[in-house]
């Protein structure tokens, strides 16, 4: 039988407001959300378990709209069982994963294979991209809008067959494609030829500080205008991924709802957390594409963020194992684990003065479900399903080994002590973590979307 629950006394965070209340969790759905000064009325349901959240903030689960889980093929560095008991630990109910696995996820039938392997795997609610190439059009028209995310367009370089640089094959994407296009931006010619100037002055031993000047901001803006200018001409619904320059941010703007938007934009942690002066501190750790950039950039990303110019943040979570990571610059990879730990980051900057909670939960947890049109998530309201995440905002802890559940077994957070803990989380309705304590009986369920 079903578990039901009854949260009592919680601070809830939702549509920009914080009250004080209870949500009646059954059958897998929010059945009632009581005011504090509102007298609940009717009989708990059976088989009901109350849980005092005293102290605590209640808040919709997150929506990672960028995740790299590595399944398949790729499973020595994540898998999706492992991450997604990462992501549930780190308030994560609902992810989105990408094509870049091995085969990649350039067909139905490989794209369906991984919805099944979801299903038998993930502790988490999932939905995966279907990937781009420069000759699988004709399989990117069979998508199915109502149970996929989107299409992943890398316009940048990504590996095997994934790299779109067909200037037909990419107007044909934009102009026929009648889903949501998710882009990675960053110009393969202007990369291509700082690597070599770059190459031939350290050879393989570049040093780690010039990886924004390789991948510049000259790259990411060329890009990113060129993606814009083709969805405004051909009314392509587009989500341009990890912004990462204050350049860019000319491209999008904050007078039309997210709900109207035809062009939206995503930030990711390491570019809010990190910049160019962290390279010094963790070398080839925080290499990721789109580079970290400047401290100029990233506070300009955080405020784009707040004025609602960037409308989602999200984590490109792209597990390696050390051993990888610690390489020469041109054959370390790109990437790191950060799904446990984006929640907590982005409320160690609330904790900091730098964003609202009611803020951080619209962009983490209502703009995804808005942007991607997700059905019944997002939101703490009656009749969606019961995707909940409870909070600590005075729970000190520490980063370390013992508490770590990335398959890699490392972090850029590595002994880093948050202010906030998660303590509890809901996956429709089921409760998945509780102080530590998993209780994986029930698998997340495929998102569907309202299109």
């Amino acid at each position: 039988m079903q578990q039901n629950y009854h949260i009592i006394n919680a601070r809830i965070i939702n549509d920009s407001e914080i009250f004080e209340g209870s949500v009646l969790v059954q059958d897998q759905m929010i059945k009632r959300i009581t005011r504090k000064e509102e007298l609940f009325k009717g009989k708990l349901p059976e088989n009901c378990q109350i849980i005092d959240a005293y102290g605590n903030y209640l808040i919709p689960g997150v929506i990672d709209d960028q995740v790299h889980f590595r399944d398949p093929g790729l499973t020595h560095k994540a898998d999706i069982y492992t991450e997604s008991r990462a992501a549930i630990a780190g308030g994560v109910t609902s992810f989105m994963d990408m094509p870049n696995t091995r085969p990649q996820t350039l067909t139905q039938d490989l794209l369906e294979e991984k919805y099944k392997m979801a299903a038998t795997k993930s502790l988490a609610n999932y939905s995966f991209y279907m990937g781009a190439s420069n000759d699988n059009l004709e399989e990117l028209l069979r998508t199915n809008p109502q149970n996929v995310c989107g299409i992943k367009v890398f316009l940048g370089a990504s590996t095997g067959n994934m790299l779109v640089d067909d200037p037909e094959t990419i107007i044909e994407i934009f102009s026929k494609v009648k889903l949501l296009v998710a882009v990675h931006c960053e110009d393969e010619n202007i990369i291509r030829a700082n690597s070599e100037t770059f190459r031939h002055e350290y050879g393989e031993s570049v040093p780690i500080d010039m990886h924004p000047i390789i991948r510049s901001e000259e790259a990411c803006y060329e890009s990113s205008s060129f993606a814009v200018g083709l969805a405004r001409k051909y009314g392509t619904r587009l989500h341009v991924l990890h912004l990462s320059t204050a350049r860019e941010l000319g491209l999008f703007d904050n007078q039309v709802p997210l709900s109207r938007k035809m062009i939206t934009s995503e930030v990711c942690v390491h570019h809010l957390w990190f910049d160019d002066e962290s390279y010094a501190e963790q070398g080839t750790r925080i290499k990721w594409n789109p580079a970290i950039k400047t401290g100029y950039d990233r506070e300009a990303l955080l405020e784009a963020l707040k004025n609602d110019i960037i409308d989602v943040v999200a984590t490109d979570h792209a597990p390696h194992t050390l051993e990888e990571k610690k390489q020469s610059y041109f054959k370390a990879p790109s990437g790191g684990p950060l799904v446990q730990h984006s929640l907590v980051a982005m409320l160690e900057m609330h904790l900091q003065g730098k964003i609202p909670l009611a803020k951080i939960v619209q962009k983490m947890c209502h703009a995804p479900a808005e942007c991607f049109q997700v059905q019944k998530r997002g939101y703490v309201r009656e009749g969606y399903w019961a995707d909940l995440v409870l909070f600590n905002l005075n729970y000190p802890w520490i980063v370390d080994q013992n508490n770590l559940l990335y398959k890699c077994g490392w972090s850029p957070f590595d002994g880093l002590t948050f202010g906030s803990k998660i303590t509890h989380t809901f996956v429709n309705g089921h409760l998945v973590y509780q102080d530590g304590i998993f209780d994986e009986r029930v698998k997340g369920q495929r998102l569907m979307f309202d299109r």
